[in-house]
């Protein structure tokens, strides 16, 4: 979890290959309208986010109930959304991807072709709340050493 431009992708798609997990983006859940809204430099609302956090919740059950391991990426900026997605489950490790505004603003100042826009990155940060228990890993270092980190972390 983090802000947009925080690695969630490079690390989740890294960590999902490493181990031979499926990888499931966040994004992918999204309605159009959501996309569509982003598209336009609109933040999301709550009740925007309402059918995106579900949907993401559904697919954990089934790897869950089906016995599949995997990385899910997923922005989860506040607790009421990552208690929508892990509440009553303990087989979800959290990790906390943290950035500065600077770091992150020039990330996605360098992305083209997505939906999220540099504008956005703001609005980001002012929702965000620290998760108290999560895995919360410097996304200034390397992949390399933030997939390491998280393996030890999970000990696989």
């Amino acid at each position: 979890m983090g802000v947009a431009g925080s690695g969630k992708t490079t690390i989740g798609r890294g960590l999902a290959t490493e181990l031979g997990w499926t990888y499931f983006e966040a994004d992918d859940f999204h309605p159009a309208a959501n996309r569509n809204k982003m598209t336009r430099g609109i933040p999301l609302d709550d009740a925007d986010r309402a059918p995106w956090l579900a949907a993401i919740r559904a697919q954990i059950d089934n790897c869950t109930a089906t016995g599949r391991s995997a990385v899910f990426t997923c922005s989860a900026l506040k607790d009421k959304y990552r208690q929508v997605l892990m509440n009553g489950t303990d087989a979800v490790t959290l990790v906390y991807l943290a950035g500065d505004l600077a770091t992150i603003q020039a990330r996605v100042d360098q992305r083209q072709g997505h939906y999220m826009k540099a504008g956005m990155v703001q609005s980001q940060f002012d929702a965000l709340e620290i998760p108290a228990q999560a895995l919360t890993l410097d996304t200034r270092q390397t992949p390399a050493a933030l997939l390491a980190e998280i393996r030890r972390s999970m000990g696989v």
